[in-house]
């Protein structure tokens, strides 16, 4: 049989359908995982896959979403046991069937956990997490790895990172999008294409939550984007409620139909929950004779972050914020030697107020421990902003450190000709992914002439691409050398700009080098810094403060043409102060940053309110500190200062503007200033008994959902009774009962734990319990709510909040 890479060379593959739903009705008792009643009643799980296979699908799933060794440890079983007995299924059904092209899929499932800073699962933890399942599966002659319904790219990361490491197998990586074509943490669309092929999977696409008609958008802007061969398996619909059970009722004609669209741009087709094995033969049927996609190489470069991408195409330039870079800057190399992270932060806020696109962070300083501080840096501003960041450093410990916990796919300062550089950076940007900025320069130094600078590129784009690394990963930096110590030096740097761009690469240039040693710098670096845009400059990094640099930078765009209508010019003018060296008010963010929200007038640095806002969580508590031994009024500082901030941003996150790591972090920050106050709060006012109760419920251990609402609920000043995962009807029951808790907040993930919603609602009303029952999950809907009798349906955890104020008051 020929691997599967060469085989997606020949023909569309067709993967299989919903599994859970299946083995319901081939007894899975509810509640019960089902990899391990997979691994108990071999035959059932066989039976399902020689189904699909009859159907013709030759992609087989593993009956293993949910096998790792937390959610196994209750069973007594181990991981390698579960996908050892899921593999051999699935090669038991194939000899049943008398099948012999066919490909075991070993099925990954997310954990069920936020990461941190966001959640409690550690990136590091979640890499040794997914390392364990896949060894499992190499172990057990798995033929790919198949990691599906991530609603995370930070976790997606680290479940491909410990594929990459743990197996040589093919990487098939699927996420999870909701109708607006985000992630749960506000990723799009394009932030997935570039980190997914940053980090080399073989294919990238998407699965789960929406059926093929409202999957569309999407999956096209997948499309319009990726380099690499793309996968779709929608559900078979949407839900609605029968009898308590999530039912999708597209049948197999209906499906097929809405697929045959989409399946001109999919390598690989199948079904996700609701889909059987008539849907995947109704699928087959109607596109087996389609030809394959044809699978194009794009030009464009994206830097990214968990929620937003910025694409450099080559057209249309963007800005690196030059500011957090101890150069020169006494204060910030103060703060860096201090471990003042607040200090750093209100650099990037002010950065991306003023317009940048994506943040340069350097630490170097002489004694510092620069891998540790560039990573804790890199992580603390990823906690803030959604900005995309450039890792800049000459140290490969340093750059390998926070490449690997970096939350997107990062811009990566730099590269040269030089032996040691190419052996040490060229090979972590093939294993985590990253647009190269490449220095022209090499063991000889800086050439002096241009022809010498394009001569190094040229070695430098040889051996990347050598490595696999394609040429549109990849900006050459010129080199800026100051006017003052050579009169052709910007002349020179403006040609090895001009000689890159044929080549075919990005370019990059640090600008304000060229006015070094001379007076009334802006002026001569404005000058340069337009030539040098016309020259093809695509990534100027700059200090966005700067009046003069982005008045010539708005200015540049709107006369090529890449401002519409002017817009962006005539608002960053209308709000240019004549007596500031900087606007008040920063446009917009250019054209390329995709996903980011409309910058508005900055805050006033140092207030609580601008502190909880931003997700300052060592600033709030300060702030609250200060403010309640300054004498102000306790309750007025929670009502005029907390409750209005946590207000503007759950209204901007309802809005799109905003993501939910965002979100999250105000609600850390508001927390931690309220702990603050309640010290200075009367007992009888900072204390109580719990309010509301929250439990993810029987069967069901993905405690996500339920965390992000605790973490408002708290930030709002709630008082939860967390009862955690997997909590039986009756333990909810017995909380209400003793602590006469008004609100009760139930959470599920999986369609076969969802009726367990309907059976804690029965027992609370059959105790006769006064309470309000509040339902949210990825596989509830309103239908679902009404059919189980809860008394609200929340879609996501700010809805939640909304109807605890009704319910409660606050």
């Amino acid at each position: 049989m020929k691997p599967l890479l060469q085989a997606m060379k020949e023909r569309r593959l067709y993967l299989d359908g919903g599994m859970g739903s299946m083995l319901q009705a081939a007894g899975l008792p509810e509640g019960l995982l089902p990899d391990v009643w997979g691994m108990q009643n071999p035959a059932a799980v066989q039976g399902v896959h020689r189904a699909y296979l009859e159907a013709g699908a030759r992609l087989i799933t593993t009956n293993t979403f949910g096998t790792s060794a937390p959610k196994l440890a209750p069973y007594g079983v181990t991981v390698d046991e579960v996908m050892a007995a899921a593999v051999a299924n699935v090669r038991q059904a194939m000899q049943q069937a008398g099948v012999e092209d066919a490909y075991v899929c070993a099925d990954l499932g997310p954990s069920g956990k936020l990461l941190r800073p966001y959640g409690d699962l550690d990136f590091e933890d979640a890499v040794t997490l997914f390392a364990e399942t896949v060894r499992a599966a190499a172990k057990a002659g798995a033929d790919c790895i198949l990691i599906e319904t991530m609603s995370d790219l930070y976790e997606m990361k680290a479940a491909v990172l410990a594929a990459k490491e743990n197996c040589d197998l093919p990487i098939l990586a699927s996420l999870i999008f909701d109708a607006t074509g985000k992630l749960l943490t506000g990723g799009s669309p394009r932030a997935a294409v570039g980190l997914l092929e940053g980090l080399g999977v073989d294919v990238l696409g998407i699965n789960c939550g929406l059926g093929p008609k409202e999957m569309a958008p999407t999956f096209e802007a997948l499309w319009e984007d990726a380099s690499t061969p793309l996968l779709l398996q929608p559900n078979a619909g949407l839900p609605h409620s029968v009898d308590g059970k999530a039912v999708y009722d597209v049948s197999p004609e209906e499906y097929a139909a809405e697929m045959l669209p989409l399946a001109p741009m999919a390598t690989i087709l199948g079904g996700c929950c609701g889909t059987t094995p008539a849907h995947i033969k109704a699928l087959i049927d109607a596109t087996k004779e389609l030809p394959l996609p044809e699978v194009t190489q794009k030009d464009t470069m994206f830097i990214t972050s968990y929620c937003q991408a910025v694409a450099l195409d080559g057209k249309d330039p963007v800005i690196i914020g030059e500011r957090i870079n101890p150069t020169g800057k006494k204060k910030l190399q103060a703060a860096l030697r201090e471990g003042d992270t607040g200090y750093v932060l209100n650099e990037a806020f002010k950065q991306e107020e003023a317009g940048a696109h994506i943040l340069d962070v350097n630490v170097g300083l002489p004694g510092l421990d620069e891998p540790a501080v560039l990573t804790k840096m890199v992580e603390a501003i990823q906690e803030v902003t959604g900005l995309p960041l450039q890792l800049d450093t000459s140290n490969p410990e340093a750059m390998e450190r926070a490449l690997r916990r970096y939350n997107g796919k990062p811009l990566i300062n730099s590269v040269n000709g030089k032996e040691e550089s190419l052996n040490a950076i060229l090979p972590l940007v093939k294993k985590y992914g990253g647009g190269l900025v490449c220095l022209a320069l090499d063991d000889n130094g800086i050439p002096a002439t241009a022809e010498g600078r394009v001569a190094i590129a040229e070695k430098i784009i040889a051996r990347a691409e050598a490595l696999g690394i394609p040429r549109r990963e990849l900006l050459v930096d010129g080199l800026t050398m100051p006017v003052s110590a050579g009169g052709d030096n910007a002349k020179v740097t403006l040609a090895t700009l001009a000689g890159a761009k044929k080549l075919g690469v990005k370019t990059a240039l640090g600008v304000s080098n060229v006015s070094f040693g001379l007076p009334k710098r802006d002026h001569l670096n404005q000058a340069f810094f337009t030539m040098a845009l016309y020259q093809g400059l695509d990534g100027a990094i700059i200090n966005p403060m700067s009046a003069a640099m982005m008045g010539a930078f708005k200015s540049y765009r709107a006369l090529l043409g890449l401002d519409d209508q002017c817009q962006e010019y005539m608002t960053y003018m209308e709000n240019l102060k004549e007596a500031a060296p900087a606007p008040a008010k920063a446009a917009p963010a250019a054209a390329p940053a995709e996903g980011s929200a409309p910058a508005a007038p900055p805050k006033a640095e140092n207030t609580l309110n601008y502190s909880v806002c931003k997700g300052l969580k060592e600033a709030a508590a300060a702030q609250a500190k200060e403010l309640a031994e300054g004498g102000r009024e306790i309750l007025d500082i929670i009502n005029g200062e907390l409750v209005p901030a946590l207000d503007e941003v759950g209204k901007a996150f309802e809005k799109g503007k905003l993501f939910l790591p965002q979100l999250l972090m105000s609600a850390e920050a508001a927390k931690e200033a309220f702990q603050v106050l309640k010290e200075y709060l009367p007992a009888t006012e900072s204390h109580g008994a719990p309010q509301i109760v929250l439990a993810t419920v029987k069967g069901d251990i993905h405690d996500i959902g339920k965390n992000i609402v605790k973490v408002l609920l708290e930030s709002y000043r709630f008082r939860v009774l967390d009862l955690g995962k997997d909590v039986p009807p009756e333990a909810i029951v017995e909380a209400v009962r003793a602590q006469k808790i008004p609100l009760v907040g139930l959470s599920a993930l999986m369609t076969t734990t969802a009726p367990y919603m309907k059976e804690t609602i029965q027992a609370l009303h059959e105790a006769g319990l006064d309470c309000k029952v509040v339902v949210g999950g990825a596989v509830i809907t309103q239908d679902y709510a009404d059919e189980i009798k809860a008394d609200h349906y929340a879609a996501d955890a700010m809805e939640t909040v909304h109807y605890a104020q009704e319910v409660l008051g606050g």
